[in-house]
């Protein structure tokens, strides 16, 4: 396992109504484009709440969840892309035929950029349809606001991710900032290629996100799955959360990972507490 379970309900600190996930029905229609949030909206809409189950070994849970800034394959695409996401910029105009107005308001996130004293900021439920809309899928208007919510949420807890191994491995660096993503749903990674040879569902879309260690580049990878709803009109993913095999120090870091895990489950509390 490569990444450790982050859960969320709808009791605890997710701040979703799964009922209307769970109604979700993305239709595709005969386009395809993209978004700026880094959670595929399509793929999710495509799911329509409803799930795949993966016999899926160890990857982060999350309960419902959420994101901002979308990476998708742009390919052949006309329209100018931003270099930190790969993804054009969307605009806050009604699309055609859409029938209600939505919010325009955009939510800062807690993840901190490297190119700024901010934090990424995640797209408003406006910029969200739009993006669905370029990519094709009909979504009904009045549950794109409880998308939005759930992508936001499921960002958070990826960024979480990444920062327990931060904190595990390198903690040393106190200031660590999300420097780009992109998303690489085409691209399957070894890890989920092999599982997918033991049956394992494929996942429904990969990101890569590139955080800043103090100066040092880091790839991480994040496959997202689709797994059985654990309560009716409560859909979960699973996230595996992991650093990408990009240098010896990260293949370090997933063998200790892996190992203390293993620490874990035989002896019951983490390695480190042992010592």
């Amino acid at each position: 396992m490569d990444s450790k379970t982050a859960s969320a309900s709808k009791e605890g600190s997710c701040p979703v109504d799964h009922s209307s996930f769970a109604a979700m029905s993305g239709k595709p229609a005969p386009t395809s484009k993209a978004s700026s949030c880094p959670v595929d909206h399509a793929s999710l809409a495509a799911l329509g709440g409803k799930s795949t189950p993966p016999s899926q070994p160890s990857a982060s849970t999350t309960t419902s969840s959420s994101s901002s800034g979308c990476p998708v394959d742009h390919t052949g695409s006309s329209t100018p892309l931003n270099p930190l996401n790969m993804m054009p910029n969307l605009s806050q105009t009604p699309a055609a035929e859409q029938e209600a107005a939505l919010p325009t308001a955009r939510t800062q996130s807690s993840i901190p950029r490297s190119d700024a004293k901010s934090t990424w900021e995640y797209p408003s439920p406006q910029q969200f349809y739009n993006a669905l809309v370029r990519k094709g899928y009909e979504t009904p208007v009045h549950e794109v606001s409880g998308m939005v919510d759930i992508h936001n949420f499921l960002n958070e807890a990826c960024w979480d991710e990444i920062r327990k191994w931060e904190k595990r491995f390198h903690c040393d660096c106190k200031d660590l900032k999300l420097k780009k993503f992109q998303g690489r749903p085409k691209d399957l990674t070894p890890k989920a290629r092999v599982y997918s040879w033991f049956g394992v569902d494929k996942p429904f879309d990969r990101h890569d996100w590139t955080v800043d260690r103090c100066g040092e580049d880091v790839r991480y990878v994040l496959d997202y799955y689709s797994s059985p709803d654990e309560m009716p009109g409560m859909p979960v993913f699973n996230v595996d959360v992991r650093p990408a095999l990009d240098s010896p120090s990260a293949i370090f870091d997933r063998a200790r990972m892996g190992a203390q895990r293993i620490w874990e489950k035989v002896f019951g509390a983490p390695a480190e507490e042992e010592e």
